[in-house]
């Protein structure tokens, strides 16, 4: 990716912010059950994940889908804590338990997904390869 600082840094400012709009919304949504289906929790990783794989394939860049995912997992973080007045937003249930252990995982999965397999797949070659063979 070859543009400027400026535009990468506000990149990765929309980001963040993107990701703590999404991360607030799976926290607040992830209880949601209708009967023993945990609905809320299902759409909200699903929805999470989709984002997170969205940033990462459109921008081409790592540190965009970090910055979203870092946004979702201070968002989660922030508001499962005890709140100033003492209120608790997300109570420590097990669907509490499983959103917040399954956010840093699809952040860390996104994030690490090597970039050349899609590529490989479809038979051309990887951006670190047409560099190489031009040389």
């Amino acid at each position: 990716m070859n543009s400027s600082l400026p535009a990468r840094l506000g990149t990765w400012v929309v980001a963040l912010v993107v990701g703590i709009v999404y991360g607030l919304a799976g926290t607040i949504a992830h209880s949601f059950s209708w009967g023993p289906l945990p609905i809320g929790l299902i759409l909200a990783i699903l929805g999470s994940a989709a984002l997170l794989a969205a940033v990462r394939l459109l921008t081409s860049d790592r540190w965009s889908a970090l910055a979203t995912g870092l946004g979702m997992m201070v968002a989660t973080l922030v508001f499962s804590g005890r709140g100033p007045g003492g209120s608790v937003i997300v109570p420590q249930t097990s669907l509490a338990i499983a959103w917040t252990i399954a956010v840093p995982i699809l952040v860390a999965v996104v994030v690490a997904w090597p970039e050349g397999i899609a590529s490989a797949r479809a038979g051309t070659p990887a951006p670190a390869d047409a560099d190489a063979r031009s040389n």
